[in-house]
């Protein structure tokens, strides 16, 4: 049977090559308590194609040349699909473990760079050797978005060059205790605990702060 939902959780998430970090907090008289670490996977084991689609276009594309363009745009939106397969369940699983530990998930803070600016992600992935590294984390990032859409997860932006400050003035505190609460939620979490589960969970943090600000 399926636990009362009690408390309030944020998920952060750190688009990366592959999937997303996913770190989740709740807040206890404003202060964060970790509900999960973890990675949300955008591909299968062994599925090239959905793990790094703008690798296998780039390679495509070298081999072939220009004659190759609609295929391989072809082949991009067949990897594309695949990780919006994949993203939906296992964000749909993820959602309902917390669910049944008594948690209610109301909201995802995903986090973002100046890199938006590049709106079509195959023909910047043929220009130059080093644009399909950027343009796997571009996609995962949309598919991200897609995703929450699709279980119907509110989510929210924050740019991640500007979210130290956005977080400073969001739950009123100042950068040495943020710091000291999150480096005591990566000790709870164990490894890994790098600067893109730090982001996560500051991101998290701060949505939850402000949503429950707002209410």
């Amino acid at each position: 049977m399926r636990a009362e939902c009690l408390h309030q959780v944020a998920l952060g998430f750190r688009a990366m090559r592959g999937g997303a970090v996913v770190v989740g907090v709740r807040l206890e008289a404003h202060v964060p308590c970790l509900v999960m670490s973890s990675f949300l996977p955008t591909a299968g084991a062994d599925d090239r194609l959905a793990f790094e689609p703008y690798h296998v276009a780039a390679e495509e594309y070298r081999s072939g040349g220009d004659g190759q363009l609609e295929q391989i745009a072809a082949l991009v939106a067949e990897g594309r699909r695949r990780q919006l397969e994949c993203a939906v369940r296992g964000l749909s699983d993820m959602l309902e473990a917390l669910r049944n530990r008594g948690l209610d998930p109301v909201i995802a803070g995903l986090l973002v760079n100046r890199a938006g600016w590049v709106s079509d992600l195959l023909t910047y992935s043929l220009q130059w050797a080093d644009h399909p590294p950027v343009a796997e984390g571009l996609a995962v990032r949309e598919t991200l978005r897609s995703a929450f859409g699709l279980v119907g997860l509110r989510y929210e932006e924050a740019d991640e060059t500007s979210l130290p400050d956005l977080a400073r003035r969001a739950l009123s505190q100042s950068s040495d205790d943020i710091d000291a609460h999150v480096r005591g939620l990566g000790r709870e979490a164990g490894a890994p605990w790098r600067k893109e589960q730090k982001a996560a969970c500051l991101t998290a943090w701060t949505s939850l702060a402000t949503l429950q600000a707002r209410t």
